[in-house]
């Protein structure tokens, strides 16, 4: 079990990514910030493109090189990741942060066993003092994450994807890191397989008392498993705040559109609500709020200003208009009644990216 620190473990201070591109600088994350405490669990949810990968890539130091640091800072610990040397950044990745990636076939090299890969990793890192307890170390993470040590030297096509995933999430752990990153952790499962796995880690998560960061589409999909929910859009930080408060009460327009975008299991149908219009071209974002091509609230002073921040407790959404808060925060059961309805309506629907 992982030490207890002072003050944030992870602290994010208006992050800003650009992308040069063939068609102009991409504006791909506006001043995002937020901090993560030692086993705390928060999600990042938006549409494709929303730029909520690229958070998670620039925590893991793996931008592109097309890919510029316009703003911000984040802090590990205390320690600046940004002006860490590049053997330093060996070092920091898999030992501090590791990610579980979205394709888990992709994540797993076709031509070497399972266990040795993880192996690899652990002996890259100085873990363990020799291959056997390394392979021990690799066995144990096996049992936690509910595989069979046995299949340490069975290759990735011998694998379900349920297992591949397991494996994944095995090979993430195998340094003790500080923060996981799970970026859409269930793609291409079955719905079963989704809520096992979800359910897993957030178990994982609790035993280690690691911090843990989603990353998802859906906002149903992390309902359960998170303590707190950071909504993105065109690049910017939207909403952020407790997971139960932002379903009780969603502070932005556009976090209530992904809240209705999927169907209650509890208290009375309702029709599933859409969302007209598409995500801003983020080469040429439009100005004042982002949201406002598309928002039923929008008013002049949207279309001319960015919003400021609204409060509403320890909540906030960045909404010249932002919604009222009064109802009942939801029960555990109906967070995770969510939370199973989201991971079908994920199945029907496909993955975002």
């Amino acid at each position: 079990m992982a030490a207890k620190i002072n003050g944030p473990l992870l602290k994010v201070e208006d992050l800003t990514l650009r992308y040069l591109t063939r068609g102009g600088e991409v504006r791909a994350v506006e001043g995002v910030s937020f901090e993560l405490e030692q086993g705390q669990a928060l999600g990042l949810v938006g549409e494709s493109g929303c730029g909520k990968t690229s958070v998670a890539n620039s925590l893991m130091r793996l931008l592109p090189d097309n890919a510029r640091l316009a703003g911000g800072q984040v802090w590990l610990r205390g320690e600046d990741i940004f002006a860490l040397e590049e053997d330093e950044v060996r070092e920091y990745r898999w030992r501090r942060v590791a990610m579980v990636f979205q394709a888990a076939m992709n994540s797993l090299d076709p031509v070497y066993k399972v266990g040795q890969q993880i192996v690899e990793a652990i002996e890259a890192h100085e873990i363990e003092g020799t291959i056997s307890a390394a392979r021990e170390r690799v066995a144990r993470l096996f049992r936690l994450v509910g595989l069979d040590p046995a299949l340490m030297d069975r290759y990735p096509h011998e694998f379900s994807g349920g297992m591949r995933q397991r494996a994944v999430i095995a090979m993430a752990l195998s340094c003790d890191p500080a923060v996981i990153i799970a970026d859409e952790p269930t793609t291409a499962l079955d719905v079963i397989v989704q809520d096992r796995i979800l359910r897993e880690l957030k178990a994982i998560q609790q035993q280690l008392n690691m911090a843990i960061i989603y990353i998802s589409h859906d906002i149903a999909v992390v309902a359960e498993v998170t303590d707190r929910i950071g909504v993105m859009y065109a690049g910017h930080l939207v909403e952020y705040g407790n997971t139960a408060d932002v379903f009780r009460a969603p502070l932005h327009p556009y976090t209530d559109a992904l809240l209705g975008s999927f169907p209650s299991v509890t208290g009375e149908r309702r029709p599933l609500a859409g969302l007209s219009g598409e995500p801003p071209n983020l080469i040429d974002p439009p100005a004042g709020c982002p949201f406002h091509p598309r928002c039923p609230r929008a008013t002049q002073i949207c279309q001319e200003e960015f919003p400021p921040q609204a409060w509403e407790g320890t909540q906030w959404a960045k909404c010249w208009h932002p919604m009222n808060a009064g109802a009942e925060a939801p029960s555990d059961v109906e967070l995770e009644a969510a939370s199973d309805v989201g991971i079908v309506e994920q199945s029907a629907h496909g993955e975002g990216g």
